[in-house]
């Protein structure tokens, strides 16, 4: 295919029916799935926020061979934290954000060398798909031709070759892929904003041309003029039954009223015939009896079995599942699945975006045949707060659902028999690009103190079960925070979304310097810990039980940790067990002292007399040493955790 964009848009299919299936894959060896994701560490980055491939300074090549500069396209230096931070005046460096900035598909391309050697597996891109001309979706939700890439991110010859070069480096990657909505494609009547209201279909102006345009092309089949910035693409998607048209969902936790409801100002796909009583929301198995599916998502299944077939891609990741019926999910799911596997693709993962906590979660992922779900809202808020010291980790005496320990155990009641469960079909992180339901949205690090306990947070995360997930520029102590006063907190979430090159919208408040530095003191940590995970499998896979804690070791005084006024100021210990194999690994919340206490361990595994070794601590003096386990609460052992510090012994 030609490499000028305006030449390659010519090939681009108008059609589904345009799609040649047997050239796309003749001859081609997919890059198989991995044996198990659990033992995947996933990266989730935006594309226009991550590298437009001009830095230079701070980290190497795929070949590790450090990029130097400035010479010739690399202009933009390494950031330098006492010379640059703060140096962007606040409001303009603000309103860039909300803008595209200007990565692309190219420097991301540029970077696979530096995640990499962080320890990635699997990239989870932003959407890629060409949004709305004119239109500022820079986040890539937008979505106005699901067959084509945004220009600003490149094109669809590079998002293949990213892919290709991608697992020529041992990574994965998934795309976010949007079923619910297109974007802003048609106006309602005299381009008014219409809101949900008793299931009332609007009267709908016509199809955009552009952004701002008023609605000038019909609503429906559209001629050539329209191409390639009108409408909506694929043509089979301009059909007027593909749009709900009942206006902006106006409660966001009202049924049928986010089901059916436009996502702000992206408009709402029509997925078919399904139960619409609020009161029978909760009977999952009968609202997939009485679905019946619309043309529009079977559309959408073929644009994106042709995306696996054209990119290799490795797994979906698929926004706003909560607003779709469960017999959407469902069906897209069993024709996604059965079309990987036809490529040699036998565990393309499907991840969903599931709000509204953890049993919704299970039943989501039991019912329609996804893998693994994505925004539970209460795993980032309490891990988050576990690693600051501001929470319980949890009581398994209790059926309580408290801490974030708690959030795997108690199986039976998601009726399931082992807690092992989670650790595939859910994936955890903490900082992400969204924050649902939060005003006032920051990083982890962009809170007080933040930073100091960077390293609990991502010890919990890469060790503790689940599929862990990094949001990009984590591992630079990005700082991300909405620090407005007030009642105004409109784009808030742009705080989360700085430029790993910098450009416009720098992170800490700066501009023009890029954060790629394979020095920096997170960027190892993770590094050493992603490293451990892949030496030893019980820490991706092994079950998992938080650990009674002793000061003085003295029989009674062993007890699981929990906050006193408000605070957690102690060490919190989990063990990942697999097979034979016991690994204790702990956090330090307090950030100021080294704690040195009694943990227990598996009295069977562990009996007195035996010894277990540090493979890893924060304090590397620590590393290599040595302690016996005493008859102590069954088995015990005393361990040292450095302040705001994490230790693994095995």
């Amino acid at each position: 295919m030609p490499n000028n964009p305006a030449d390659t848009q010519r090939h681009i299919e108008r059609s589904l029916k345009d799609i040649d299936w047997s050239t796309i894959s003749a001859g081609r060896d997919y890059f198989p799935s991995p044996a198990a994701w659990e033992d995947e560490v996933l990266y989730f980055l935006f594309v226009d926020r991550f590298s437009d491939g001009r830095e230079h300074g701070g980290f190497a090549d795929g070949a590790d061979v450090p990029v130097e500069g400035p010479t010739g396209q690399r202009t933009t230096p390494l950031f330098q934290l006492q010379t640059d931070a703060g140096g962007a005046d606040r409001q303009p460096w603000f309103e860039a954000g909300k803008s595209w900035c200007g990565g692309t598909l190219a420097g991301l391309r540029d970077k696979l060398g530096y995640l990499q050697r962080l320890g990635i597996s699997v990239i989870w891109l932003s959407p890629v798909f060409k949004q709305v001309t004119g239109s500022q979706d820079y986040h890539g939700y937008g979505v106005q031709n699901f067959l084509d890439v945004d220009p600003h991110f490149g094109t669809r010859d590079e998002l293949r070759d990213f892919v290709a070069a991608a697992h020529a480096a041992g990574i994965r990657v998934i795309l976010d892929i949007i079923l619910n909505h297109a974007g802003n494609v048609f106006a309602y009547d005299n381009n008014q904003r219409y809101f949900y209201h008793q299931g009332n279909q609007w009267p709908v102006e016509g199809f955009r041309s552009r952004i701002d345009d008023a609605g000038s092309l019909p609503l429906g089949p559209v001629d050539d003029s329209a191409w390639p910035d009108g409408a909506v693409w694929p043509a089979e998607l301009q059909r007027p039954e593909t749009w709900t048209r009942r206006g902006e969902i106006s409660n966001w936790d009202a049924s049928p009223n986010y089901l059916d409801g436009d996502f702000l100002s992206l408009k709402d796909i029509n997925h078919g015939r399904s139960l619409r009583d609020p009161a029978l929301d909760w009977d999952l198995q009968r609202r997939i009896r009485e679905y019946g599916v619309a043309p529009a998502l079977l559309h959408l299944a073929e644009v994106h079995k042709f995306w696996i077939a054209y990119a290799d891609i490795d797994g979906y990741r698929i926004d706003t599942v909560k607003h779709m019926e469960p017999g959407a999910v469902r069906i897209f799911a069993n024709i996604i699945h059965e079309y990987a596997q036809s490529l040699g693709k036998e565990n393309f993962y499907l991840i969903g975006e599931v709000t509204g906590g953890r049993q919704h979660a299970v039943h989501i992922v039991n019912t329609t045949g996804i893998d693994a779900a994505l925004g539970i809202n209460d795993i980032p808020h309490k891990l988050e707060s576990l690693a600051k010291g501001q929470s319980s980790p949890g009581d398994p005496r209790t059926e309580a659902q408290e801490g974030y320990f708690d959030l795997f155990k108690n199986s039976l009641l998601d009726q399931k028999h082992s807690h092992q469960w989670y650790g595939k079909h859910v994936v955890t992180l903490f900082d992400d690009h969204d924050q649902v339901g939060v005003k006032r949205k920051f990083r982890f690090s962009g809170s007080d103190d933040g930073y100091r306990y960077l390293r609990c947070a991502l010890g919990l995360n890469l060790t503790s079960a689940g599929i862990p997930c990094l949001y990009y520029g984590t591992e630079q102590g990005f700082n991300g925070a909405d620090q407005r006063r007030g009642d105004d907190d409109a784009y808030s979430d742009v705080f989360l979304r700085e430029c790993m090159f910098g450009g416009p919208f720098g992170s800490l408040q700066s501009t023009g310097r890029h954060f790629f530095t394979e020095a920096h003191e997170i960027y190892r940590f993770v590094q050493k810990v992603c490293t451990l995970r892949r030496q030893h499998i019980a820490l991706r896979r092994g079950r998992q039980y938080l650990r009674e804690i002793s000061a003085s070791g003295e029989a009674g005084d062993f007890h699981y940790p929990q906050p006193l006024g408000g605070e957690l100021r102690w060490v919190v210990a989990w063990s990942r067990i697999f097979a034979d194999q016991e690994y204790l690994c702990a956090i330090n919340t307090d950030a100021e002292q080294t704690l040195h206490v009694w943990v227990t361990v598996d009295n069977a595994l562990h009996p007195a007399g035996g010894q277990m070794r540090c493979l890893f601590s924060t304090d590397p003096v620590q590393q290599g040493t040595t302690v016996t386990v005493s008859a102590r609460n069954g088995s015990a052992l005393r361990i040292s955790v450095p302040p705001a510090g994490f230790v693994v012994y095995h």
